[in-house]
């Protein structure tokens, strides 16, 4: 796969979102396995018998296993983005694991508020820029980068937030680097109050773009779901805007196909998942489920149910049973 082939499945899914063909086959998903760079080694999850205790070997899986579980995604046929950190973004093309229709994204930031390993105190405070990764360094085999803000309504530390984003986006151009935008919730809110979050973000990102041209712009937004007005109104502000939803803590089964479901209906054309395909009994199982979904083919209860049955099938134990995982736990969905 070139970095410069611009015909493979993302590409061709945005241009039927561009030009008014859009059907739920072109909806995005991507694979979002770039928790290396916010959790540190406990990213790729804990092993089911784990031993108790905070430190250890044989407590989490490792960083193999973490790369085997990308390859596994890609080469399943489901996603459409595989998101690393650059040095695993680096193995997958290097050993060329991944197939010519699916597109390798890297995150390119890793903001202060991402720090959240074990004993981490930095996400209490107010959210500063800072970057690891060198463009230069990825773009021979990476094109696509994730670029991750977030606002806090503190003028100091956003103005330093909002010009660093300015400073990546040009070194980007430079290169031919394209990328998508993540937007947080608040990190650490000043004078700010919890009804009046999504429209903050949703201000936030319109006016952050207003002074951005084509050349630069985001090729699809990242951001938490915090409900279907909020949703609706930026997808109808701006139908250009291609908008995208991550999925937050790992919930329950239901909490990930009912957000899925509820996206998708408000408006959303992307989901980005991490823990909540990532912690899955059967990761390959759950990702087969998220297209009916998105065609309406199933229920989000009645995927929830099928899952179970696919765990049955082969013979792995659920983190927990069908009655507790059909509950809806996460709290934007539980209040609409």
């Amino acid at each position: 796969m070139t970095s410069d082939d611009h015909d493979r499945g993302l590409d061709q899914k945005l241009r039927a979102m561009a030009e008014g063909r859009y059907t739920p086959d072109d909806f995005v998903i991507a694979d979002a396995k770039d928790a290396d760079m916010g959790f540190g080694l406990t990213a790729p999850g804990r092993r089911p018998d784990a031993p108790e205790g905070m430190l250890g070997p044989g407590r989490y899986h490792t960083r193999e296993r973490y790369l085997d579980d990308m390859r596994a995604q890609a080469q399943h046929g489901v996603v459409d983005i595989v998101l690393t950190s650059a040095s695993n973004g680096e193995r997958l093309a290097n050993d060329g694991s991944l197939p010519h229709d699916i597109t390798l994204a890297i995150r390119a930031n890793d903001t202060s508020d991402v720090w959240v390993g074990r004993g981490a105190r930095y996400a209490t405070m107010p959210s500063r820029p800072f970057r690891t990764v060198d463009l230069s360094a990825i773009r021979p085999f990476c094109d696509l980068v994730l670029y991750s803000i977030t606002l806090n309504n503190d003028l100091e530390a956003d103005l330093v937030s909002l010009e660093a984003y300015a400073a990546f986006r040009r070194e980007a151009s430079a290169i031919g680097m394209r990328h998508f935008l993540e937007v947080f919730n608040p990190n650490a809110p000043s004078r700010l109050e919890p009804h009046e979050v999504a429209a903050f973000v949703n201000d936030s990102i319109v006016r952050a773009l207003a002074g951005v041209t084509a050349a630069q712009r985001p090729v699809f937004l990242k951001l938490g779901y915090n409900g279907a007005v909020a949703l609706e109104e930026l997808t109808e502000h701006d139908p250009s805007l291609v908008v995208g939803i991550f999925g937050g803590t790992v919930g329950t089964t239901r909490d990930t196909f009912e957000l899925l479901h509820r996206a998708h209906l408000h408006g959303a054309r992307v989901a980005l998942f991490g823990r909540k395909i990532q912690h899955a009994e059967s990761q390959l199982d759950l990702v087969d489920l998220l297209r009916p979904v998105l065609r309406g083919e199933l229920t989000s209860e009645e995927a929830v149910r099928a899952y179970h049955e696919a765990l049955a099938r082969s013979g792995i134990r659920p983190l927990r049973n069908l009655h507790d995982d059909l509950e809806l736990t996460d709290r934007v969905l539980r209040s609409e």
